[in-house]
């Protein structure tokens, strides 16, 4: 693999609750709107491909990635919209990775977002139903309720994993207070660690993009618990372990980053003497229904794609749609689960589903930049019990 990120090339908009203060901004428009403040001159000169990752459709999204370059001014970038779920990130990153080290393309702008609040309403004919009747779902509602390969919910998926694994309630509240601390280092020192790749505060704007209708000072949603108040919540399932606090919540948000060659990278970075480069990626499908084994297979697919071990990674962050997911992660790899998702993980600050794994990806960078280098990995689930994963190295320059 030869591509590298930038080092500071990239971007997160904070993540806002489910009919929250970003509830209004078709999610396309407003990544446009986001990357057109982010992205430098020299980086726009330089961007040659592009890659837009969505999973909820909305008005003119057909047009997927030249769209959304459009709107930026990057007339002349093309490029293919992907989807794959949660996983949507990664296989972006892989897609842009594999064009640069084609030679292709010698800088990649990724996007990914979504608005999981106001999904679409989608109404398929049918000639041959009762009375030529067609049939209709909630794009986003719906398919959090049902696979339609095993008729389940993906809190089904948990709730088999709790049960095989003999996870109780009280182990999944333990990782939602764990990983709720190791947020708050993300928000220390007026939200320092955020602040690397997070314009704050964000500046809402309203459907035209003319004004601003609202301000975010940090992620939009964010519960901070005590042990006595998840004690008294009671399991989402009658009979079930996962409670409101052992799972995460659908959100709104959007991510950028640049993936280019060497070469462009080190033209592109922040900080030219730290070097940003993606070493593996890997996937894994586990069997029906159980969605949280499956990121286990895929980081051990990504880290004997580099010919590394788990022991080996400095920082470790995963998309945890469940603390059950975090929990067999560790129990089968016998990684500490505290020395994984350090300053915030999508357990906490929600999931938008597309820009999710992105965001993942970039705080998986500055952690790195703060230990000083080494090597990370990434791993998260997706609908469909597939997961991805992603490894990549930073490395300093010293003297």
């Amino acid at each position: 693999m030869t591509a590298h990120i930038p080092y500071g090339a990239y971007w997160s908009t904070p993540f806002a609750r489910w009919q929250g203060a970003l509830a209004h901004l078709p999610s396309v428009e407003l990544a446009a709107h986001v990357a057109g403040q982010r992205l430098s001159e020299e980086s726009r000169k330089s961007i040659d491909f592009g890659v837009l990752g969505l999973t909820v459709p909305q008005k003119h999204s057909f047009y997927g990635l030249p769209w959304l370059t459009g709107m930026i001014g990057l007339e002349r970038v093309a490029g293919p919209t992907i989807s794959q779920a949660c996983a949507t990130s990664a296989r972006c990153l892989l897609v842009a990775s594999q064009e640069i080290a084609s030679g292709l393309a010698s800088c990649a702008l990724v996007v990914a977002c979504d608005r999981t609040s106001n999904g679409p309403h989608l109404y398929y004919p049918d000639p041959g139903g009762p009375g030529g009747t067609g049939q209709c779902e909630n794009w986003v509602l719906d398919n959090f309720q049902c696979d339609p390969l095993g008729s389940h919910s993906m809190l089904a998926t948990a709730e088999k994993i709790a049960s095989r694994y003999g996870i109780s309630t009280e182990d999944q509240h333990q990782v939602t207070l764990l990983r709720q601390e190791q947020y708050r280092q993300a928000l220390a020192n007026d939200s320092a660690f955020c602040k690397t790749f997070m314009p704050l505060p964000f500046e809402v704007p309203d459907r035209r993009r003319r004004k601003t209708v609202a301000r975010l000072e940090q992620d939009e949603g964010v519960h901070d618990s005590s042990g006595e108040e998840l004690a008294r919540l009671k399991p989402v399932a009658p009979g079930g372990t996962v409670t409101f606090a052992g799972q995460t919540h659908p959100a709104d948000g959007n991510a950028g980053m640049l993936v280019c060659s060497a070469e462009k990278a080190r033209e592109l970075a922040r900080q030219p003497d730290i070097s940003v480069q993606l070493m593996g990626f890997g996937q894994a499908r586990a069997e029906l229904a159980h969605m949280p084994l499956a990121p286990i297979e895929a980081a051990q697919r990504a880290l004997a794609s580099v010919d590394r071990q788990l022991s080996q990674m400095s920082a470790v962050k995963s998309h945890n749609p469940f603390a059950v997911n975090d929990i067999v992660f560790a129990r089968e790899t016998g990684i500490d689960l505290g020395s994984m998702n350090n300053y915030g993980c999508s357990l906490v600050y929600g999931h938008p589903q597309g820009p999710t794994g992105l965001r993942a990806v970039i705080e998986l960078i500055e952690e790195l930049v703060l230990r000083g280098g080494g090597w990370g990995l990434f791993h998260g689930c997706s609908a469909g019990d597939s997961a991805m994963a992603v490894v990549l190295k930073v490395d300093q320059a010293t003297g």
